[in-house]
């Protein structure tokens, strides 16, 4: 079991940037792959990044792909979205998702492929 606190969100105006941590309890954190997903009001969530569990491998939906960076410290039990170039379309809570789910690899987009879940933490772009 492993569970999920976001940190870093707030307001900020368009074209800056905010890094966005998720601090993990437990000693299995570095089994997981992580995900970060988001979720506007009035919309469905959707998938932001992915990183595996050594954290050499990740994956970008296309709206962020080249603004955003998704790390982890394993040391630390974190992961991290770095957020640049922000819009006012980036505006949504943030999450962050964890999974050992084997078809994770296969289907990261998928929000039924992550076990575990944070709170969220809510990011505002303003214009």
């Amino acid at each position: 079991q492993v569970q999920l606190v976001e940190s870093g969100g707030g307001l900020v105006q368009a074209g800056g940037s905010l890094r966005l941590s998720c601090a993990a309890s437990g000693r299995t954190f570095s089994s997981y792959a992580m995900g970060w997903f988001r979720q506007a009001p009035g919309k469905e969530r959707e998938f932001v990044a992915r990183i595996n569990w050594s954290g050499d491998h990740t994956y970008y939906s296309d709206f962020v792909k080249d603004r955003f960076t998704i790390s982890r410290d394993n040391a630390k039990n974190t992961v991290y979205l770095q957020m640049n170039s922000l819009k006012p379309e980036d505006t949504a809570v943030y999450y962050c998702a964890a999974s050992r789910d084997p078809n994770n690899y296969y289907m990261p987009t998928m929000p039924q492929r992550y076990e575990h879940w944070g709170q969220g933490t809510q990011v505002t772009v303003s214009s």
